[in-house]
């Protein structure tokens, strides 16, 4: 039977800050320790807040369950419909792979040659440098882990943004309004995007309250726009797979399930850019209607 103990706000806030910075839990482990805790309550309280970390499940409270189920991600079944091709709305797209975790697809010809042309043409004169959630904070900040370009579109921005969000809206089965503004990126030469997860950890008051507003992220969807020269991939490093962008081709991933606990082995990166550019779009999909907060997330 769990034992029911405190605790304090300043000891949860100080692991969060630290395990941030890079510290490993086990050190923290055994810092507390040394203070007179003893070494299960030190292990419970690091565990939980890592855990939130790691699976995006809310921060512990002001007590702590004792001897609780250990938190592990258990997938569900990929949204996607099943089958050698998917119509889309309009379109039809042919399906090239699929992983079982992350729960992923690749599809062929989800864009147009045309509509990788219109979407690179409306971003270029709006690029600014990327920017990324700090994870203590909750702000925007220019991102130390995404050395690329970017914008962002309104929901149903243009014809071409609608079209694409109902194409998006087929593919998962969730509604339109649930996906974030889309994103366009572009990468030059040397830049690229270092490990990270797409969901959002609850380590701070604006992530809190734009998963209280939204839900969780549950799904991104990259569309590659270009051909790339050299380098560039999206790589899944806990699962060694890799994938090559290709000009119309989409890759669709999910990480969140039912049940609100995310998935660790969607850690994602883009491999530094050889040469040439790199063009994306990128959709992140909520559990709900997306409500936008002061700083647009």
């Amino acid at each position: 039977m769990p034992l029911t103990v405190d605790f304090p706000a300043p000891v949860r806030d100080w692991i969060a800050l630290n395990l941030t910075r890079g510290v490993q839990p086990d050190h923290l482990k055994r810092d507390l320790a040394s203070r007179n805790n003893s070494m299960e309550l030190s292990s419970a309280m690091v565990d939980a807040v890592a855990a939130a970390f790691l699976y995006g499940v809310p921060m512990p409270g002001d007590t702590l369950d004792l001897g609780a189920p250990v938190i592990a991600f258990e997938p569900d079944p990929l949204r996607v419909p099943v089958g050698p091709s998917i119509q889309l709305a309009e379109r039809k797209t042919r399906v090239i792979a699929r992983l079982q975790r992350p729960a992923a697809v690749l599809l062929d010809e989800f864009l147009t040659g045309s509509e990788c042309d219109q979407l690179i043409a409306l971003a270029r004169p709006r690029l600014s440098r990327s920017t990324v959630v700090d994870p203590v904070t909750g702000r925007d900040v220019a991102a130390g882990h995404r050395s690329s370009d970017g914008t962002f579109f309104r929901l149903a921005e243009t014809p071409l943004v609608a079209r694409l969000e109902m194409r998006i809206a087929a593919l998962t089965g969730l509604a339109a309004e649930n996906g974030e503004g889309l994103q366009l990126l572009r990468y030059q030469p040397g830049a690229e995007s270092t490990p990270h997860v797409d969901y959002l950890v609850a380590g701070n008051e604006m992530n809190r309250e734009s998963i209280a507003r939204s839900g969780q992220r549950i799904g991104t969807l990259l569309m590659y726009l270009n051909d790339v020269e050299g380098g560039g991939e999206t790589v899944f490093p806990q699962v060694g797979c890799s994938v090559v962008p290709r000009r119309g081709q989409a890759l669709y991933f999910e990480y969140c399930n039912r049940a609100g606990v995310c998935d660790p082995a969607s850690l994602h990166a883009s491999t530094p850019l050889r040469s040439g550019e790199k063009w994306v779009a990128t959709k992140w999909i909520r559990a709900r209607r997306f409500v936008p907060g002061g700083n647009g997330r």
